[in-house]
């Protein structure tokens, strides 16, 4: 239930069933991608796109131990699929890089934090975004109430996660996520998010 219920806000209005035969339509260049062990997530973030990322990075763990890059252009989505890749970043032992572009939101944040800090980067037009989740709390009183305190209990562990990777009070991250808090490149930098601002591939060492 909660999967369903409870995300980050989706910020754009992207068709996923066209979206998703556009992806499968993409297939033998992503094998081309696998093969430069780059990871690509693009769009929102929901279970769907969690299970294709999560069996790349474990494929590619498997493979070897060698560095892997992802990219990461999302607008948000679903907090448990986001909170698969996040933690899978730190489960494999191949050491991972992500590069954000264009924009990386809400649960594209979260996902971007699973890597160390010396090991974020992006490109130099890239917006981010950090909030608390939404939810679409519907049924009977009783059950409306249970998921609002599953809303509070994930915002303090988001804001928890927020201050852990980037160095910030608590407390300012509490305050920061109530509304939309959007940063440039080099707001993020300051705030800790984002450890380097790169130009080309060859700038992605690690």
């Amino acid at each position: 239930m909660l999967d369903r219920d409870f995300r980050f806000p989706r910020l754009d209005d992207e068709d996923e069933e066209e979206g998703g035969d556009r992806q499968a339509s993409m297939g033998p260049m992503m094998a081309k991608f696998l093969e430069a062990r780059t990871v690509l997530i693009f769009g929102g973030i929901d279970q769907k796109l969690a299970q294709t990322v999560s069996a790349q990075l474990l494929y590619l763990d498997h493979v070897s131990h060698e560095p892997i890059k992802i990219f990461v252009n999302s607008p948000g989505g679903h907090v448990e699929s986001g909170d698969t890749i996040h933690d899978l970043i730190t489960f494999i032992e191949s050491p991972v890089a992500v590069i954000g572009t264009g924009w990386v939101a809400s649960a594209g944040t979260h996902i971007f934090l699973g890597a160390p800090k010396e090991r974020r980067f992006c490109l130099p037009n890239t917006r981010f975004l950090i909030h608390q989740p939404s939810g679409g709390a519907m049924g009977r009183a009783g059950d409306i109430a249970i998921q609002a305190k599953e809303i509070v209990r994930m915002r303090e562990r988001l804001a928890q996660v927020i201050a852990k990777t980037t160095g910030q009070p608590i407390e300012r991250v509490r305050d920061d996520i109530e509304r939309d808090y959007w940063m440039s490149t080099d707001e993020a930098k300051d705030y800790g998010i984002l450890g380097t601002v790169i130009n080309r591939i060859s700038d992605v060492k690690f």
